[in-house]
């Protein structure tokens, strides 16, 4: 029997959730997703160095403000290693907005532009590349006027049923609903040591948003993110799309079980009705919701922390050049 790995090939997008170069070659992954933790990762390997060498001339030819030419630095190398990513993969690429962005509207649209421009001005085609921003209501507000302009999304920091009803009826083009960080919170909050993957808070979370966007119609892709186990990921075979790490894809590329689908468009159902989502009820939702609230600000806070180092980093390579 084939691994497991070409099992869920064969019923669900395979996505690398990681910046490291040789892994993608390694994995041949369809579609690759970045973030600034993986960005500061990645940046520590030597294939790296090019490009944080051009970011910084990038910035320094443009002028400016010294944190001008910070931000214009570390948003040229998220392209630079995007364009690195689709040089190794037939689909698409995930490019994060500063997550310190991630409840200004009108910053967060500004910033998705200044990305896609610069993708677009390396000669890469944008119709390839997505723009991530944190699932807030202000986040979710920028995906909308973006996606009118032709700017595909990839919602991210998703964690709730609210959010995922929000993101569709915005038009988003896909969404990231975090699995692990979900299990990581009802582990240190129930008492419980572990959950089986059928009762895996975080796979339950996944399946109830994949089957409420197939049975109402929304287009929406669901690509379910942020793996703990190879038992979360196999309890998800069939979902859209799933962003995997390097170790869990030698996981499952080790295991030569069968593998079972489990979602289905054509076997979707739902028990859930939502209409209209105003910010009001997206605010009220949210804070009936104690571990989306409080994963979604650990989520932006880990994330605005990450890019703070990796500015850090360019902003030393800057002075010594």
């Amino acid at each position: 029997m084939t691994s497991k790995l070409d099992q869920l090939k064969a019923m669900t997008t395979v996505v690398a959730d990681t910046g490291d170069l040789d892994a993608i070659a390694r994995w041949r992954p369809e579609d690759a997703t970045t973030n600034p933790s993986l960005l500061l990762k990645a940046a520590a390997s030597e294939a790296y160095r090019p490009m944080l060498d051009k970011a910084v001339a990038f910035a320094h030819a443009a002028g400016g403000s010294s944190d001008e030419q910070l931000g214009l630095a570390t948003d040229r190398l998220a392209v630079l290693a995007g364009q690195e990513i689709l040089n190794r993969i037939p689909g698409l690429v995930s490019t994060e907005v500063d997550a310190r962005l991630s409840f200004d509207t009108a910053a967060t649209i500004a910033r998705a532009r200044r990305m896609v421009e610069f993708y677009d001005d390396l000669g890469v085609d944008t119709g390839r590349v997505l723009i991530k921003v944190a699932s807030t209501w202000e986040g979710i507000r920028a995906a909308e006027q973006l996606e009118k302009e032709g700017i595909r999304c990839n919602l991210t920091l998703l964690f709730s049923f609210a959010q995922a009803v929000a993101c569709a009826q915005a038009g988003a083009f896909l969404i990231s609903p975090f699995v692990g960080r979900i299990l990581d919170w009802h582990l240190a909050n129930s008492g419980r040591d572990r959950f089986e993957p059928a009762e895996d808070p975080g796979v339950q979370s996944v399946s109830r948003i994949y089957n409420y966007y197939k049975a109402n119609g929304y287009n929406t892709v669901v690509m379910g993110a942020s793996f703990r186990n190879r038992g979360e990921i196999e309890m998800l075979a069939g979902c859209d799309k799933l962003t995997i790490s390097p170790a869990l894809l030698q996981e499952l590329e080790d295991n030569h079980g069968e593998l079972a689908r489990r979602l289905a468009p054509e076997t979707a159902s739902t028990q859930d009705r939502f209409g209209p989502m105003d910010e009001a009820r997206f605010r009220w939702e949210s804070n009936e919701d104690a571990m989306a609230t409080e994963k979604l600000a650990d989520g932006i806070r880990r994330f605005a922390a990450d890019q703070i180092t990796l500015e850090n980093q360019v902003r030393a390579l800057a002075r010594a050049a």
